[in-house]
């Protein structure tokens, strides 16, 4: 396999911008646990193994569970696993992650935002659009886990 570019130090400012976005989201409201759950289930979806690696890890070290991390990309499978925000958290991540599939739909937006004040749902979808982000550009230049 060819190595590709490293945009990080090709064009600092592009990717300063995006770690602005991490910034961010490291002083929102929504809990790490959403946060993470955010970050892997998107990953998983993106197939950015970059990514999935370190938010496993990363969900591990603030106290997530085995458990929940091995069955995330089976989560609607599972009862009782997840609760209904985290459920709908994921949901909305799916549709958000998967856009081209028809988009976001009213009963995911609406459950969502049932659970969730309008500046929570906007950080959420912040934290979905920015692991997107990540993903899309770990996965174009096949960056690889430590």
């Amino acid at each position: 396999m060819e190595k590709r570019i490293n945009i990080a130090e090709i064009e600092p400012a592009a990717y300063k911008a995006l770690l602005g976005l991490e910034n961010y989201l490291a002083n929102i409201s929504i809990s790490h646990t959403l946060k993470e759950l955010i970050k892997i289930r998107a990953s998983q979806i993106n197939g950015c193994a970059f990514c999935i690696n370190m938010h496993t890890v990363d969900a591990r070290k603030q106290g997530e569970t085995e458990k929940r991390i091995y069955l995330l990309n089976a989560w609607r499978e599972v009862d009782g696993l997840y609760t209904a925000e985290e459920r709908a958290v994921l949901a909305l991540t799916e549709e958000m992650t998967l856009i081209a599939n028809g988009g976001v739909s009213e009963e995911t937006y609406q459950t969502a935002k049932s659970f969730f004040n309008d500046n929570e749902l906007a950080q959420i979808m912040m934290a979905i659009i920015t692991i997107n982000s990540w993903n899309r550009m770990s996965v174009a230049t096949q960056l690889q886990p430590a």
